[in-house]
């Protein structure tokens, strides 16, 4: 039975098989529009604006990878709150020619000459969120050539050409990065590049202003023209590594210079009969893994959308999954992860006995994998040919540390605040070494041919969002728009990767449309509930339907995204 829509007074419902209405507004339930449905290719970005310029390259005769790199330049340039040529990247790639997944690791390390002993020496219990200290190697650019050189098809002039051209015409403001963009003229506006570049007239451009970056085209024009090598290896470096250092930091030309991105193989695991793709640490997307295997003995189901026990065991297999991550999760060349172990179904059926029905834990002890026993954006393509890209790339808290190199009309990201100061913990600051990442893309393929491309921005909310849209998709039936917009949980509190311990079992955050029944028995379980209005993330997900030859695209009804395809 497909969805039915009903009109009722002068408001548009739609009743589907679960029996879901749509009315946020009204606290009942939540809203929906329709999937974007087409043959020759889609794309699902955050912004209007950069899925047309996908669009463009796609009919241009560029390929999903194309497509890609030139949504991301341009996101970069227009939705600077999120993402940029600062930052890091992490994608997965489907190539039709060979049938197989590839994984692209693009983050950049922390500065060679600094140590955990130099924070501990000056006082430090922490790595600063904003400034010069935080900031590690940007990946971005590496990330874009490795990708293009692999699989690309168009020049790389042609590719960044939108984003140049946009950048410097300028574009209009969207409404959701608009009101993002305010709020950093007090957090980051002490900077002075930071204000030259981002606060033009003293202040944020409100919803459909014009803003213009010409340092940012012509920043692009010469990585068009020179390749990733302008950006590690010409003056570009030594104006970043420069102005870091001005400011008290310690990245250096060097550290640009010895800079390289790593193709990793993508991990899985199978749930029910679908093999869902992450990438390994030093992401956290195995925490996905991690609770789909926890999940998969429950029947959700039965248990239904919304339901205490849905939500219940839902915020539990979180809670186990995230105290792993806490522990464990790392730059690989440094620490040893257990992946295979972490995300076997042996590991899961121990980590599921401490669950009970009817208690929430106020903590859960962190597994033993070893133990022997039987503000982020995130964009897809899809293109004629059969590939497929899941990409996702970030600055870190929103516009990253305020350093905007002279000049050059980009921000660099903070990631390094990510490192934890505890000696010994798997995470700690090492020179050279790469921090724990929340950015993590994902893919789903089904009897080895691709299923679905999906992705959803915001910090720890991005595992717990995977779930929950997969969950929706394939335990609830509904349909890839429909999985994004349905009503979602967020759990705050577990421990942390920066050496940060869960207490009293932390707060389970509620979107809007969940029942005041349902709210009022998690809290008789022991569940700390509060609703909230936002932090849910930021969803884009394209689905190849291959009975029909076609593509489903959807994107996050919650921010200014935009799916399409021709």
């Amino acid at each position: 039975m497909r969805s039915q829509w009903i009109l009722s007074g002068l408001m548009l419902f739609m009743v589907t098989p679960m029996g879901y209405g749509y009315d946020r507004e009204s606290g009942d339930s939540f809203a929906s529009r329709s999937e974007v449905i087409a043959t020759h290719g889609m794309a699902a970005t955050s912004q209007p604006l950069a899925t047309q310029i996908a669009i463009d390259i796609l009919k241009s005769g560029g390929n999903a990878i194309d497509a890609a790199i030139a949504a991301n330049a341009a996101l970069g340039l227009m939705e600077p709150t999120g993402n940029g040529i600062g930052g890091d990247l992490f994608a997965i790639i489907w190539d039709a020619k060979t049938k197989k997944l590839y994984g692209l690791n693009a983050s950049g390390r922390s500065p060679r000459s600094l140590t955990r002993e130099w924070f501990i020496d000056n006082g430090y219990e922490s790595i600063p969120p904003r400034g010069a200290l935080p900031v590690s190697v940007p990946g971005t650019v590496d990330g874009w050539f490795e990708m293009h050189q692999r699989f690309g098809s168009l020049p790389m002039k042609e590719i960044l050409k939108p984003a140049i051209d946009y950048a410097r015409e300028g574009f209009p403001v969207s409404e959701y990065i608009a009101w993002l963009w305010k709020k950093y003229e007090t957090i980051l506006g002490e900077y002075p590049a930071f204000r030259e570049t981002y606060l033009p007239n003293g202040r944020a451009p409100a919803k459909g202003e014009i803003f213009k970056n010409p340092r940012l085209a012509n920043t692009l024009e010469k990585i068009a023209e020179g390749g990733r090598d302008v950006f590690y290896k010409g003056e570009m470096a030594h104006v970043i590594a420069d102005h870091v250092q001005a400011n008290g930091g310690f990245l250096s030309y060097e550290d640009l210079l010895s800079h390289r991105s790593e193709w990793v193989e993508p991990v899985s695991t199978s749930y029910r009969g679908y093999d869902v793709w992450e990438l390994p640490p030093n992401g956290q997307g195995i925490a996905a893994l991690q609770m789909l295997n926890i999940l998969e003995p429950f029947d959700l189901a039965a248990m239904g959308f919304g339901s205490a026990d849905y939500l219940h065991v839902l915020t539990e297999a979180k809670k186990l999954a995230f105290e792993d991550r806490a522990k464990f999760y790392a730059d690989p060349d440094f620490a040893d992860v257990p992946v295979k172990e972490m995300i076997s179904k042996a590991y899961a059926d121990r980590r599921r006995e401490l669950l009970s029905m009817e208690k929430a834990a106020k903590a859960y002890p962190p597994g033993d994998p070893k133990l022997k026993n039987g503000d982020t954006i995130y964009l897809t393509t899809a293109d004629k040919y059969g590939n497929m890209v899941s990409l996702i790339q970030s600055n870190y808290r929103g516009m990253g540390s305020g350093m905007v190199p002279p000049g050059l009309g980009f921000n660099l990201q903070d990631r390094g605040e990510l490192f934890s100061l505890e000696e010994g913990h798997a995470n700690s600051f090492e020179p050279g070494k790469r921090p724990f990442h929340t950015i993590i893309p994902a893919f789903v393929t089904k009897d080895g041919k691709p299923w679905l491309s999906f992705g959803i921005m915001g910090g720890a909310m991005q595992p717990q969002a995977h779930v929950q849209i997969l969950v929706n998709l394939i335990d609830f039936g509904m349909n890839l728009q429909e999985a994004g917009d349905a009503p979602r949980l967020r759990h705050e509190g577990s421990s942390q990767p920066t050496g940060e311990q869960m207490h009293d079992g932390g707060v389970l955050l509620l979107e809007s449309g969940i029942d005041d029944q349902v709210i009022a028995e998690l809290r008789q379980r022991g569940h700390h509930v509060s609703l909230s209005v936002g932090g849910f993330g930021g969803y884009q997900a394209i689905r190849r339907d291959e009975k029909n030859g076609t593509y489903i695209g959807a994107s996050e009804t919650r921010k200014d995204g935009h799916a399409a395809g021709y």
